[in-house]
């Protein structure tokens, strides 16, 4: 059973990627699944090249420092060449009209003249990334369920038309992980793309600036430490994250808390342990260039072994091999 899930580096790692889903890709994930950072994807709106390459090779560190079994980790676009032969024999068995009504497509172009083609291909490539590497689960959020569908799609059709190759792949509902939400506006998701970084804590800041920020986070005027997420939602994203920290029960610790200044500190504090050990290992892979490019020769080269017979299949059955 493989499992595929990517990181894109659109921004650096923060705490909500590191508490609902790196954390867990280390604790539960085996040498047979893949996890990527999906450089190529951060390619479908504007991007800065040496921005891009430096959020690439810190997220792999981050991947490695935090667990991540190194034999299941590569980089996308060091499988470049193959996963542009697959893309574009899938955008051979896609129609504009599939690729088109892509609800991710919809909303990022809405209201705008011009957007990249990518931003309607991507999910080709997405199908292309699942399908090269054979994965049977693709654990995704609601927003990206539709992608794996379509990757389902494709699947069922090239195997219809020219033969079996492919893996039929399911998305699944990745177990419920923390909601950690932005310290500054608790109404949306910490992101790594927050143009206001005062509500995102990254996993690579010093303790004394995760400090700073958690102080900061905004709560309520009612006073009482209770886990209200409806009526007390700033209250709740830091009893959510002190419960993601220490493995307790959110409204177990705010019966144990005082006032929201003890609140902060106990969450601060628990944060700032977390991502101690990560942030630290991180940095010395970070300051070992020599090491970090052999971890990502290795995957890359795995990874090409895996989707090597794949992919000679479909170019052979499509006539091009």
């Amino acid at each position: 059973m493989i499992r595929l899930s990517a990181i894109t580096p659109s921004g650096p790692v923060q705490l909500g990627n590191y508490l609902g889903a790196i954390r867990r890709w280390a604790a539960e994930g085996t040498d047979e699944d893949v996890y990527f950072i999906s450089d190529l994807h951060a390619m479908t709106s504007s991007h800065n090249p040496a921005r891009l390459r430096s959020l690439t090779r810190e997220q792999l560190a981050v991947l490695i420092a935090a667990g991540v079994d190194p034999r299941s980790v590569s980089v996308q676009s060091d499988l470049v060449r193959e996963l542009g032969a697959l893309t574009w024999v899938l955008e051979c068995t896609c129609t504009y009209g599939e690729a088109a009504r892509m609800i991710q497509f919809k909303e990022k172009s809405a209201g705008r003249s011009s957007v990249r083609l990518s931003l309607l291909t991507y999910p080709v490539l997405m199908a292309a990334d699942i399908l090269l590497q054979g994965a049977h689960e693709v654990p995704v959020g609601d927003d990206q369920a539709q992608h794996v569908e379509l990757a389902r799609v494709l699947a069922r059709r090239f195997n219809g038309t020219y033969g079996e190759v492919f893996v039929m792949p399911k998305s699944v509902v990745p177990p419920t992980a923390a909601r950690v939400r932005d310290l500054a506006d608790p109404s949306r998701k910490m992101a790594k793309t927050a143009k206001d970084a005062a509500g995102t804590v990254f996993v690579l800041d010093t303790p004394d600036l995760v400090r700073r920020k958690i102080k900061r986070a905004v709560t309520d005027d009612i006073g009482v430490v209770r886990y209200a997420p409806d009526t007390q939602p700033g209250v709740a994203n830091l009893l959510e994250i002190l419960a993601a920290c220490t493995a307790k029960d959110p409204e177990e610790l705010a019966s144990s808390l005082s006032d929201y200044a003890e609140l902060k500190e106990a969450t601060a504090e628990a944060v700032v342990e977390e991502l101690r050990g990560v942030r630290e290992r991180t940095q010395a892979l970070l300051d070992d260039p020599a090491e970090l490019d052999r971890v990502r020769a290795h995957g890359a080269e795995r990874s090409r072994e895996r989707a090597g017979h794949r992919l000679d299949a479909a170019l052979r059955m499509t006539g091009l091999g």
